[in-house]
């Protein structure tokens, strides 16, 4: 199929945009185009007018700080994978993206469009919940930061209004005594996981003081749970798990199957939190006695 006719715009600045998404209720703004242009190809989405915010200077720009790693809404997935810091700073990005399509997608694809985007299926949506970060948006009124546990309304829906643009989004540093794990299955490398899991995990000593999960493709929106009163407990952390979740029927996977990859990953990507906290507070300890 073909898209339905709409107006094409290439502003080259970013009060251009904005004037422009203001001006039609009905236009939306183009970005890497991996989820949209698929989606006006079979017409399940025909907006009156297509802002291409790919000529904005400034957009594309992936840093990290002490507060942790920010993304420009023009980064592509490759670049923010392949950037150093970002691995230093929060590695669950780093892991997530790695599982993200492939490589062609990634290249074209940016981390700011998937999160937006609003995909319960896609990994950064549910990274950006389970980390607590934000995303900063910006209208001719202004601009102003989103906490990702306010950013989805229901599948394929963000809190962001018509005539907003995601410039940037935020994900917090790794803390002092945190560890990381991320697993997910797919029928094929590169398709949309079946289930998907991310954990931050907090130790002081050996001991477990917060254990949180992130679901991805299992409930209409990212789900975080927190499973530190379950810790150590599969099964009962699978249990609390579910619970919050709602596996459901497609023509990919049965609930049941999913549910069952919910205990297995769960188990599976708790354990791997905690031995990355471990070994983190470990090499510390070696660089504070050296």
């Amino acid at each position: 199929m073909k898209p339905a006719p709409f107006a094409y715009l290439r502003p080259q600045g970013l009060q251009h945009a904005l004037e422009a998404l203001a001006a039609d209720p009905g236009a939306k703004v183009l970005a890497g185009g991996q989820s949209l242009v698929p989606l006006l190809s079979m017409r399940l989405a025909a907006p009156s007018t297509l802002v291409d915010i790919n000529a904005l200077p400034g957009l594309d720009r992936v840093w990290a700080d002490d507060d942790g790693v920010h993304v420009g809404a023009l980064a592509r997935h490759a670049d923010v994978l392949a950037s150093p810091d970002v691995r230093r700073v929060q590695p669950l990005v780093s892991q997530a993206l790695s599982q993200v399509a492939h490589a062609t997608i990634r290249n074209r694809g940016t981390t700011v469009g998937s999160i937006v985007h609003a995909d319960a299926a896609a990994e950064m949506p549910m990274v950006i919940t389970l980390l607590g970060g934000s995303v900063t948006v910006a209208s001719t009124a202004g601009e102003r930061t989103i906490p990702a546990e306010e950013l989805y309304a229901g599948p394929l829906e963000s809190t962001l209004r018509h005539d907003e643009v995601a410039v940037h989004a935020t994900f917090p540093a790794l803390a002092p005594g945190e560890g990381v794990g991320f697993a997910e299955v797919a029928r094929r490398h590169g398709d949309y996981a079946l289930v998907g899991v991310g954990a931050v995990v907090r130790i002081d000593g050996d001991d477990v003081v917060s254990a949180r999960a992130g679901y991805l493709s299992v409930s209409d929106v990212p789900t975080v749970v927190d499973l530190t009163e379950t810790w150590g407990d599969h099964d009962a952390a699978a249990h609390r798990a579910l619970s919050a979740l709602d596996p459901a029927d497609d023509i990919h996977a049965t609930a049941a199957y999913r549910a069952h990859l919910v205990r297995v990953l769960t188990a599976r990507v708790l354990a791997a939190a905690y031995d990355d906290a471990r070994t983190r507070a470990s090499a510390g300890r070696d660089r504070d006695d050296g």
